[in-house]
């Protein structure tokens, strides 16, 4: 996307990189198109929450702004904020895409995870 929107980080937001998280390529430009079209915000917020079959789900949405303690990772436009409780869990992670018809969407790839549910929305460590 050409013009790169710049993101000023709040006080006690701290800027983290691909060791964190990772977004392929393919995450990357989906969540750039999705940023032009959401009214609620331009940072995708990914965390971990209790639940799911395997006892720890991901959870994704757009907001408009951090929260102190968040971590911001920079991926153009594609910017992606993770609570640090939700870091312990996500380090190493890496987020694709795929538009293909069946088991198409988001998927993540998290090598803290030492099992996970089929549908790939849930894991424990």
């Amino acid at each position: 996307m050409a013009n790169e929107r710049v993101i000023e980080l709040p006080e006690g937001v701290r800027e983290g990189d691909e060791r964190l998280i990772k977004l392929t390529e393919s995450a990357s430009t989906k969540v750039e198109r999705l940023v032009e079209k959401e009214p609620e915000g331009s940072l995708l917020r990914v965390g971990i929450s209790g639940g799911g079959c395997n006892g720890l789900s991901y959870k994704m949405k757009f907001v408009p702004t951090a929260r102190k303690g968040d971590i911001l990772v920079r991926f153009g436009n594609a910017n992606v904020i993770v609570d640090s409780k939700s870091a312990l869990y996500l380090k190493g992670t890496q987020l694709d895409y795929s538009d293909a018809l069946i088991s198409g969407g988001f998927k993540f790839s998290n090598p803290n995870a030492t099992s996970s549910c089929s549908c790939g929305e849930s894991f424990s460590v």
